[in-house]
């Protein structure tokens, strides 16, 4: 991993029910500390969130959180990183996330990881930034919105340019691969 030096992370608050995800997440985390490649992630102690926190962590890796002072406030946010950054909105979150990382991995999550993938896709159809970005495919999670983007570009809402900047990974070694050829690619 010579191109991805920080990975953003999005996944659910939950930790969702099959327990493939969980130990997806953790495979993520042993195989981010091993490349030598930092967390970003949405500063949350709860479900997958914090599950990839401390398991980075605990394998002796980095992890920058960022996090709205509104969930601070209900005392969500994971304490033990190597730094928690206190934003004011999901807007500013977003933003501060992109800054910090070099690529983008969405685990298993709900619209809150569906949110931020698709933000990260339009900022990078905008020329706002040029960083990939993947699915980490646990268990066919995301057959369905795969066939759905498919069928978005077939009916040409899509490029089939556009469309091929979506990587989809069956394991999280898969991932940082693909992430880090097309990091090193990107323009």
């Amino acid at each position: 991993m010579n191109n991805v030096k920080r990975l953003a992370v999005y996944c659910g608050s939950a930790s969702g029910s099959p327990p493939e995800f969980a130990e997806a997440t953790r495979a993520t985390a042993a195989a981010m500390v091993r490349s030598g490649v930092d967390l970003v992630y949405g500063g949350g102690r709860l479900g997958l969130m914090g599950l990839i926190a401390d398991s980075v962590l605990a394998g002796g890796g980095r992890v920058y959180g960022v996090i709205p002072q509104a969930l601070v406030d209900i005392e969500v946010a994971h304490l033990g990183l190597t730094e928690l950054h206190t934003v004011a909105n999901m807007h500013e979150r977003k933003a501060k996330m992109t800054d910090l990382a070099d690529a983008f991995l969405a685990l298993p999550g709900g619209i809150g990881t569906l949110d931020e993938l698709f933000e990260a896709w339009s900022w990078n159809a905008l020329g706002y930034h040029a960083k990939p970005f993947c699915l980490l495919n646990v268990d066919g999670f995301w057959d369905g919105m795969i066939t759905f983007i498919d069928h978005a570009t077939e009916s040409g809402f899509l490029s089939a340019q556009r469309r091929k900047q979506l990587l989809v990974a069956a394991s999280p070694e898969e991932a940082l691969e693909l992430l880090d050829e097309a990091a090193a690619a990107a323009t």
